[in-house]
């Protein structure tokens, strides 16, 4: 299998992050996917945002759920760039997307572009509530998802439990909590795990040293690394 390389909200080591500036060159840099994460505006627009508040990555302040859209394109999200729409996304880069949503009412935004857009075969939806999985996937049929594990992993037959209880492909980690047992349990089970956030050469050797399907990485040059650390 394929060693995945995905860029981390773009690369947002060397760029702001979830910005068309940093997606644009996570593609130019050969990334494999791109992870971005999608919350509703006040109006109901998918926007590539992390946190549920703007504070940390624009010069503005506020919940992304208080501001409509046009407030947020507003603000500047890093190096003069704009908060972008999906639908913007999808249009500057061809690259395959993993794409995060928090709730039930992104997850049913996004399953209904995705729908409308015929996206099964590009966007992976990712989460770390297996209820957003579970109905992404019963929205749309055929949707490759994966689980976030954010807390210590604890029992791995637990947490492959949640990942195929939700009906995921993948379930991703923090690089430093993964162990073989897990990945050899995960594997066992169907399915693939990803390392994140992998940024320096030493993480990377572990990854491989693990086994793992993939990592997210928020530095472009871990990409062409990858590919010779064995």
């Amino acid at each position: 299998m394929t060693f995945l390389t995905i860029g981390h909200r773009g690369v947002m080591g060397v760029e702001p992050e979830n910005t068309l500036r940093s997606y644009l060159r996570a593609e130019r840099c050969g990334m494999d996917a791109i992870a971005l994460d999608l919350r509703l505006s006040k109006d109901g627009v998918l926007v590539a945002v992390h946190d549920p508040d703007v504070d940390r990555t624009t010069d503005g302040s506020g919940a992304v759920a208080d501001l409509t859209l046009a407030e947020l394109r507003g603000l500047d999200a890093g190096q003069g760039e704009r908060v972008p729409v999906f639908e913007e996304v999808l249009e500057a880069v061809r690259s395959p997307l993993q794409v995060s949503v928090d709730d039930r009412a992104a997850a049913a935004a996004l399953a209904e572009l995705v729908l409308r857009r015929d996206l099964v075969s590009r966007v992976e939806i990712a989460s770390a509530r297996e209820e957003v999985l579970t109905e992404a996937a019963r929205r749309v049929p055929g949707v490759r998802t994966a689980l976030f594990v954010r807390s210590a992993p604890g029992d791995p037959a637990a947490v492959v439990g949640r990942a195929t209880g939700a009906g995921a492909a993948t379930v991703s980690l923090d690089i430093r909590g993964i162990t073989l047992e897990l990945v050899e349990a995960a594997h066992a089970a169907g399915l693939r795990v990803t390392g994140l956030a992998v940024d320096t050469l030493d993480l990377l050797r572990l990854a491989r040293a693990l086994g793992l399907d993939g990592v997210t990485t928020d530095h472009p040059e871990i990409r062409s690394t990858g590919r010779f650390t064995a």
